[in-house]
Parts: structure tokens; sequence; C-alpha cells
């Protein structure tokens, strides 16, 4: 027998009752349209995911549980939808999903395995459920997991796979990191062998704050086998129709008993992996658009100085918003080149964005003739006026303001606090520098072969990193070279090692020492730096939390 199952990746808001359960409507009716039985939606599609201490109001949960039961009674009675919400269960909030059918809510399953690491603290935000869930549909026995169910060995899945169910269903809201497609799919393979049942995965898609959501929804047959996967970072509902088993349990909830037949049967997609820059560019771009988009924004700004960050930064926010949604300014100083206005020049009239330059001399001058300031001082003074010219725009205009810092810079606090660190969002603050050159080029690469004049003038590219704040200064006068910068701070960072690891997988010890002793230094910096989309195992912020006071030193 078959089942045609649609699995609907979207890109839900959080909070948003309304707009959501439009959204779970019209994918509905696409399922409906297209034959299918049963239309899976992602994990907490309803309220939009995380909702982080959003669970925790009372009034949120209620809302809620009253948008569910509305919901219900609006979807079309002639399919079976998995929705995922926020539920109350004796005043203590549930991430569940609710099995509709008929105009009614007739099943509930809670999540039982609750992720508390990295980005999660759903301990914090939710009660585990502790039992499984079988519901037959159409004669199937259709058992269901949520996410995180799904990660645990030996825990809430293995249970269902001992109630030998002939489907298995999983909503997720899965945040997209490099390389994770992989990791899925070994997973999504080997609970589908466990359970001896076809496994259907979907996954939301979006941005939410610092987190951004890639579908790449699966669905696998009971050994594993690949039968349908959905693209990477786009909306749709995928319809697949899976060989099933009927009655093969003992269910919770029968919700019909009858058969189907499938007249005409679906050709199933297997869509294209994306390639590591590309999969990056359209996690930051997915990111950056609903950002902008979902908190009200109509454009931002960028300082243009010419260099490669502020040129990345440009080129990306352009991809999410289009050119006449994103305006630069370039604002040099005596110690600005000709070739860095130029370049910022070159930017804007390669993609159309609006541009303008400030001259900031004489407003640095008066700052520092006030209050006589020399060195660093002097020279992050420079930086701080720029960031006031940029939040004045701000306030005038009401663009948000992009900061262009990488993870690099953010590591090695090598920015200016209220300079060039300012802003609402910062979408390079997870990519190392090696990594921001890596994705200009290939940003570059993919104008070429479309016949499009490439965004990023090549000098920007090429030409050695300074700010600029002193005559002849470059990057390298305060940092390694980056090239072997990055491979340190990815090391002890991203993968955690200490001082000694690090020095037994043959860093220097001097370089170790130096770098350990800078990012140790910069918490306090971090902490005050604008959100911005995560895209390693490892971002700053809710990845990585470290105390600014501490008198521990891995030196």
């Amino acid at each position: 027998m078959k089942l045609r199952l649609a699995l609907a990746q979207v890109n839900p808001t959080v909070a948003d009752l309304a707009g959501n359960a439009a959204l779970i409507t019209q994918s509905v009716d696409q399922a409906v349209a297209a034959g299918a039985h049963i239309a899976i939606f992602p994990e907490m599609v309803l309220t939009g995911y995380p909702v982080e201490d959003l669970a925790l109001r009372p009034s949120f949960q209620v809302a809620s549980k009253s948008a569910l039961t509305s919901l219900a009674t609006q979807l079309d009675k002639k399919i079976v939808s998995i929705v995922g919400y926020l539920d109350q269960v004796d005043g203590k909030p549930q991430n569940m999903v609710a099995v509709i059918a008929g105009g009614q809510v007739k099943a509930h399953y809670a999540k039982c395995h609750l992720p508390n690491y990295g980005v999660f603290d759903e301990y914090r935000n939710f009660v585990a459920g502790d039992s499984t869930l079988v519901v037959r549909i159409h004669g199937v026995d259709v058992g269901i997991a949520i996410c995180e169910d799904l990660w645990i060995d030996g825990g809430i899945t293995a249970q269902l796979a001992e109630r030998t169910p002939g489907l298995v269903i999983v909503p997720n809201g899965s945040p997209y990191e490099r390389a994770k497609d992989d990791v899925r799919l070994a997973l999504v393979t080997k609970r589908a062998r466990e359970a001896k049942a076809p496994l259907a995965y979907v996954n939301m898609t979006g941005g939410q704050d610092d987190l951004v959501f890639d579908g790449d929804s699966i669905v696998v047959d009971r050994d594993g086998a690949v039968i349908a996967r959905a693209p990477q970072f786009e909306d749709g509902v995928m319809i697949v129709d899976v060989d099933v088993k009927a009655g093969t349990s003992t269910p919770d909830v029968i919700i019909s008993e009858d058969s189907v037949e499938i007249a005409k049967p679906s050709i199933p997609g297997i869509a294209h992996r994306l390639g590591d820059e590309e999969e990056m560019w359209k996690a930051i771009v997915v990111g950056l658009r609903d950002y902008v988009t979902k908190n009200g924004f109509t454009s931002v700004l960028v300082g243009l100085s010419g260099g490669i960050d502020s040129a990345l930064v440009a080129a990306l926010a352009i991809d999410a918003l289009g050119p006449d949604k994103v305006h630069g300014v370039g604002m040099p100083s005596k110690y600005s080149s000709d070739h860095s206005v130029e370049d910022a020049q070159l930017m804007a009239a390669n993609t159309g964005l609006g541009f303008r330059i400030i001259k900031i001399q004489n407003m640095v001058d008066a700052f520092g003739g006030q209050m006589e300031l020399t060195g660093l001082a002097e020279e992050n003074l420079q930086a701080r006026v720029r960031g006031t010219t940029l939040m004045g725009l701000s306030n005038q205009h009401g663009h948000l303001v992009l900061a262009t810092g990488n993870k690099s810079e953010l590591a090695c606090g090598y920015s200016t606090l209220y300079g060039d660190a300012v802003g609402g969002y910062a979408p390079i603050k997870d990519i190392y520098k090696t990594d921001v050159w890596a994705l200009a080029r290939w940003r570059n690469q993919v104008a070429k072969d479309a016949g499009d004049v490439p965004p990023i003038p090549e000098r920007s590219i090429t030409k050695e990193p300074s700010a600029e704040l002193r005559p002849g200064q470059k990057d390298s006068d305060s940092l390694p070279e980056y090239e072997v910068l990055d491979k340190v701070l990815k090391a002890y960072v991203d993968d955690d090692l200490g001082r000694d690891a690090l020095i037994a997988a043959g860093f220097d010890k001097e370089l170790v020492m130096r770098v350990i002793a800078m990012v140790d230094r910069a918490e306090y910096k971090r902490r005050q730096y604008p959100p911005g989309t995560k895209v390693s195992k490892r971002a700053f912020g809710k990845d990585r939390r470290l105390p600014m006071t501490s008198k521990w030193r891995e030196l």
C-alpha cells in the first residue's frame, strides 16, 4: 500500500499565530490539491521556533492552544494534518504536535528529549513528555517523534521502534550549521532501519534572530534509502508516495481504517546538494532577509570602506533585499587611501546600491581637540565617529545598520566598541576571515558564470587588510596572518582545544599563547556585539558562553 505525504517545508514567524495559521492552511490546501493523505509540518510551526521564554508565559500558552483549536476547524477535512504547537498541560508548557482530522484534534504527542546544549535551552522552557504515540491513519500505524527525540540512542525512538510502526513522522526545528545535512541524513537512515519503517523528516526554513533553518526535509524507506529530499533554504510542499505496511502495531488512537489508492504516482525528487560556499551564502542571505523583514525594517545601511568585509556584507544584503534597499556610506579620514574610496564607489557602481560620502576628519579633529587623545585612543576615535555617523543616519532614515566584523576579528577583540562594532545585525560574525575571502571569490565567480558584473571589486579581495586608522597600518601589525590565525581559532573556539592540545596539534607555542590571550580578553566585547547568523558548530553567543569576569587562564 502507498500513502501520499505532503512535507510542508515552511517559514513561520515566532508568535505570529494568525500568520502562521494562514501559512499552514495554504500548505494544507496545496497538499489536498496534490492528493496527499497526510500533511506534515515542522516543530512548533504554529508558534514559530524557538519561542524561548515566551513558552513560560501563560497568556502565550493559552493563545497557542486556542489558535490550534481554531485552526483545526479551518483545515480541509479530507486530509490528516500533523501540526507543531505550544501546549499547556497542568499549567506547564510542552513542545507538542497535534494530529488533526475531520476538523478536530484527535491526538497529541509531547517531545520527550529536550536539548539543553549549544543554542538550545529547552529544559528551561518545556516539560518533557514521557510516552510514545502511534495513530492509525488509513489503516497504517504512524509513529511520531519530534526533532531531538531522533538524536538520542536508546531513547523514545527505540521505544517507538519496539511498537513496530508502519511509518515514522518527525517534525523538526533543526538550525543550519555547516555539514549538518550529512549528519541529518545518516541519523534519519539509522532510525528508519531501527524502526523497520519508512521515515519522513520535515524541517522548517527561514531565519529567527541568530538562527537560520535550511529545510532539507528527507523521506527514506524502511532500509534507509532516500526516496525524496527537499531543496535547502527553499519554502515549499514536497509530495512523496511512500510504500507502507498496514496494521503493524496496536495504535493509541484510530483515525481511519480505510485503505487508499493512488491513481497516478508522484515522481519523487532528490534536490541537488549545495556546495559549502553556496550553503553559507544562502544561510546568511536568508538569516539577514528574515531578520530585516520580520522586524519591520525596510532598508539597511553599510559603512563601505573599500575593504573586503564591508563589500561582502553589502553583496549579501543586496542578494537578500535588493540594491534599492541597501545604502552605503563612505567615511574617509586623513588616513584613508584613494583606492579605498575608489573601491567603495566601484562596489556601488557594480551593484546599484545607494552610496554617499561623508568626510569625518573635521568631526575627528573636533573630538580630539577637546580630549587631547593620542595613540590607540586617537585611532579608535575615528572608528567611533564612523559608528556615530552610521547610527545618526539610521535614526534619520530608519535604516538598520549592518555591522561588518568577521569571526576572526570578533574572536581576537580586533574591533572598536561603539565604533565598527555598532549595528543592529552582523551578517558575517560567524565567518572567519579566510571564509570571507572564499565567499567573495565564490560570489564573483557566480556572477561571471551568469554573464553579470561581479559585485565585489577585485582589489577589495586582493589588497592587504587594513583598518586605515594610522599611516601604513595593516591588520598583520596586530594579528597573526589570517591563514594561520584562523586555524588556531577554529581549534580553540570551535573545537574547544586547550593550550596543551593546541601545541600538541603542531601549533607554535608562542602563537598559541598569543591567540588564547587575545580571545580570552575579548569576551566583554563579544557580549556587546549585534546578533548575526550562526553557520558554524560553535558560534559566539548562545553556543559559546564564557564569563566576562574570570581568573581562569589557559596560559
